[in-house]
């Protein structure tokens, strides 16, 4: 399995060897988080790909998924008059540097890959700024799964959980059964994402898109966000005592060793799997946090192109053209775990997870139940979603019981506004 994951993963490289079009021009300076091995391996392809048309790539790998220390290590470059060719990016941070006028102006590529016809409404609300591409979207993530130990839940007699108390039921009988339930990390944004599904599993989309999108008070304090909050609590009685500080590809890898059932992770965990040379649906499995069925909370990693002189142009150009190409966008995401940002691309390469992926991502969207994921910046601006950050992780660690959560999620996000 692993001989054809790799390589499949050189064929895709080489199938794009004409993507990126003819121009040569200078290095490409790239800032992202996408350090982890399958993540690591996806980005291969667009490297790969533009080294061959005599474009360098100069790699600037920040460790911590998320992106909170890339941005870090980013303001630090822009202050200093020097920022980077692309930075991976997500949601409201694109805005944000828009906003300040850094970002390059991508119409002109934009307009000759027809781009406005083919990328979701839901992407370009931040690939956009005052009406210009300012971002190219790579994938669609989904934040609200459940990846499983296949093999651990059939040894112990363990079906699908449908609901909510069959999945406390199936954790429960892991974890009389010696295992560890629930593999997790102790970082605020990965407490974040289970917190995505947990709130749409109590209220379904109507109740996330008041509390998170409108900000609603009666929401963020009412008696569903305290059932929210009780739900987190039971979720921590199932992980680890040494989960604080976990990296979360270090937690996907408890459940492809067998060492734990479950994990709730974006769909970027996928990857970890494959890398492993594990197969969707036959080694692992992929589910729905259970109760949120029909919906999908999503973020999309995309290269904001920062503005540039005139000599490294043609080489930003080429490297957008490249990622929007639809030879890159399978490439790329049947290795990343991810789902293509663009609506035309045939699923035919994709595992059962990936299938099962894009026929829930359009059912989403054409119901009205695709929704920006408050944990990876796609509901709100980066000072709202840290603010709920640090009260989910005051909760899910102890400090704060449901109720005084609650309570305090009101007052967090009414002063971070």
């Amino acid at each position: 399995m692993m001989r054809s994951y790799i390589g499949r993963t050189l064929k895709m490289a080489s199938v794009l060897a004409l993507v990126a079009g003819s121009a040569q021009a200078e290095d490409v300076e790239v800032l992202h988080w996408w350090t982890s091995g399958g993540e690591a391996a996806a980005l291969n392809v667009l490297k790969d790909d533009l080294q061959k048309e005599g474009i360098g790539w100069k790699d600037m790998p920040v460790a911590g998924g998320g992106g909170q220390s890339a941005m870090t290590v980013l303001r630090a470059r822009v202050t200093s008059g020097d920022p980077p060719t692309a930075v991976q990016m997500l949601g409201f941070d694109i805005s944000d540097w828009a906003q300040q006028g850094a970002l390059a102006d991508l119409d002109k590529v934009a307009a000759d890959g027809n781009w406005d016809a083919v990328v979701p409404a839901a992407l370009q609300k931040f690939s956009k700024y005052d009406g210009h591409w300012v971002a190219v979207p790579v994938n669609v993530h989904s934040t609200n799964w459940v990846w499983s130990n296949k093999k651990m839940l059939a040894d112990l007699g363990i079906e699908e959980p449908k609901t909510w108390d069959e999945f406390i039921a199936a954790m429960q009988k892991v974890k009389d059964s010696g295992k560890i339930a629930l593999a997790a990390g102790g970082q605020p944004w990965q407490e974040a994402t289970m917190f995505d599904g947990v709130v749409l599993s109590v209220g379904g989309p109507e109740f996330y898109k008041k509390a998170f999108v409108d900000l609603d008070p009666e929401a963020l304090g009412g008696p569903q966000m305290v059932e929210s909050f009780k739900r987190m609590e039971q979720l921590h009685s199932f992980v680890d005592p040494n989960f604080s500080g976990r990296d979360w590809n270090l937690a996907t890898a408890m459940v492809i060793n067998g060492e734990a059932a479950f994990q709730m992770m974006g769909d970027w965990a996928k990857g970890e799997f494959l890398r492993a040379g594990k197969e969707a649906e036959v080694d692992f499995g992929c589910f729905r946090t259970p109760g949120t069925a029909g919906d999908v909370t999503f973020n999309s990693d995309q290269f904001a192109m920062f503005k540039v002189g005139e000599d490294a142009q043609a080489a930003q150009d080429a490297m957008a053209k490249a990622v929007m190409s639809p030879s890159f966008q399978i490439a790329f995401n049947t290795v990343k775990g991810s789902v293509p940002s663009r609506t035309d691309v045939s699923d035919e390469e994709f595992d059962a997870c990936g299938k099962k992926a894009m026929a829930q991502l359009k059912s989403a969207s054409e119901n009205g139940t695709l929704l920006g994921s408050m944990a990876h910046g796609h509901a709100d601006p980066a000072s709202v979603k840290n603010a709920i950050y640090d009260v989910v992780t005051a909760n899910f660690n102890g400090e704060y019981d449901a109720e005084t959560a609650a309570k305090e999620l009101v007052k967090a996000v009414s002063l971070a506004q």
